[in-house]
């Protein structure tokens, strides 16, 4: 087997050592995700606007990875690699309202075997929310939830456990952050751990923000970017009542907390919208449209301030997450495309990636001409959007798997060398290469001096693109 094609039960033997002391047995896990915050909307990434004074302090007090991922450009996929630790093509989660698969193995129903309480909060999209779904959060190993099947914005209309949605007054990361805290309370009483995943609407678009939170960005010219820096703003003091309600509790020494973004910047990097200068953006497999801030924060672990380069990404939260309980996997055989992060997070003695990530904005065109994989009835939305009154989710059966010609746009990134192939936004098929030891912002192509790295490469990819085909004809379940 390739040495980046990773079964559990690799993941299980390689990654079992002995817990470190300071590690509490059952911490508790929060997972939280931006929707659309770019790497470098936030103070700490240098942006000449944004407000962060939460994230800036973990920043500086927690463990800041300069360098991670969202396992995909765009959002339902990568909220899918967070949940299995699988890349979302491997389920038929393709794009935006692509669901994943009833069939798949979340981290939230590993956990809750575990005997941890498990709650979602804000942002689904791996699926509808309602109850007769199969893949609502408690079908998928949340003992509850207020969810909504996609994005929302102030005063959002949300699903209670799969109950037709209600409005909850109020700006949208407070709604979502004081659910999530009574869930928190609730489980403290009972003396459990929890689990818990607080997926924002912010910053998506169309942004809306208190006047407050506007009044806050009077030099920034244009309406639309000061609502979007208020929204992020409001996330971030979220952020911050969420925290200082876990010291508060007496639990935020012993608790995980996970923040990332689910894509790159959706728009122009231009003045107002600063991304450090990341080539491409939303929807790209270039570094703008993976590259997003992160920060894991867990006081009883990282007990001093660190930041690091090594590359990482959002198919690693499982794996990692399994690794610090010392839990394995139901499925032993099915590959995962993470690693885990542990001796990056416990003991900081991770210098550089052991695998390479692979990206692939895949090729979806005449999917739709398979059988569903869940019924149209049972793939509807009920939470509308601004946007769209109902979502209809897609996934598709694909009892072929392809084995050359693959499609799409796709990259494989090594700790040094990037390989990136395929079609993008527009143009023609290309390949490129790109050294991201000197070159992170992806200035110039280096395939035609290094025709042997490009090819080592290129095999590399395309054989991590059969075994993802492989799973999506449904060999894994």
């Amino acid at each position: 087997m390739p040495s980046y094609l990773f079964t559990v039960a690799t993941f299980c033997l390689g990654f079992l050592p002995t817990l470190h002391a300071a590690t509490p047995a059952q911490p508790n896990i929060v997972l939280m995700m931006a929707d659309d915050q770019g790497w470098g909307e936030t103070g700490y990434n240098g942006h000449p606007h944004v407000q962060t004074p939460v994230l800036d302090e973990m920043a500086r007090t927690a463990l800041r990875l300069d360098r991670f991922y969202a396992a995909s450009p765009v959002c339902s996929p990568t909220r899918a690699s967070v949940m299995t630790g699988r890349h979302a093509n491997r389920s038929g989660a393709f794009a935006p309202n692509w669901s994943t698969r009833p069939e798949e193995i979340t981290l939230a129903q590993i956990l809750k075997t575990a005997g941890y309480r498990t709650g979602h909060f804000g942002k689904w999209h791996l699926g509808a929310v309602k109850r007769d779904s199969p893949l609502n959060p408690q079908r998928l190993g949340f003992d509850e939830y207020l969810s909504h099947d996609n994005f929302f914005e102030m005063n959002p209309p949300l699903s209670r456990n799969g109950a037709p949605p209600e409005i909850f007054r109020g700006e949208s990361s407070e709604v979502v952050v004081a659910e999530a805290l009574s869930f928190a309370r609730k489980v403290r009483a009972e003396n459990k751990p929890f689990f818990l995943v607080v997926w924002f609407g912010s910053p998506h678009g169309p942004y809306s923000g208190t006047p407050a939170d506007l009044a806050l960005y009077p030099r920034v010219p244009k309406e639309e970017m000061r609502a979007r820096f208020a929204e992020i703003t409001a996330m971030d003091r979220a952020i911050g009542t969420f925290r200082a309600e876990l010291r508060r509790l007496g639990v935020a020494d012993q608790t995980l907390l996970w923040f990332n973004s689910d894509n790159g910047i959706p728009i122009a990097d231009e003045a107002d919208s600063f991304n450090g200068g990341w080539r491409g953006r939303k929807g790209e497999v270039y570094e703008g449209g993976l590259r997003v801030p992160a920060i894991i924060e867990w006081p009883a672990v990282i007990t001093a301030p660190r930041t690091s380069n090594v590359a990482c990404v959002t198919s690693d939260i499982l794996p990692t997450v399994l690794d610090f309980l010392g839990l394995t996997h139901p499925s032993p055989t099915r590959p995962l495309d993470g690693i885990s992060l542990r001796p990056l997070i416990g003991a900081g003695t991770m210098l550089a990636r052991p695998t390479p990530i692979g990206f692939w904005r895949y090729n979806s065109q005449g999917e739709n001409k398979n059988a569903r994989w869940v019924a149209e009835d049972l793939s509807r939305g009920t939470t509308p959007t601004t946007k769209q009154a109902n979502i209809l989710f897609n996934n598709f059966k694909h009892p072929i798997a392809k084995t050359k010609d693959f499609g799409g746009h796709a990259a494989w990134t090594e700790n040094r060398y990037k390989l990136v192939t395929g079609q993008g936004r527009k143009g023609p098929p290309t390949t490129e290469l790109f050294d991201l030891s000197i070159d992170p912002k992806e200035t110039r192509d280096i395939a035609a001096q290094n025709p042997e790295i490009v090819k080592r490469l290129q095999t590399d990819l395309t054989s991590w693109q059969r075994s993802v085909e492989r799973s999506l004809s449904g060999a894994d379940y």
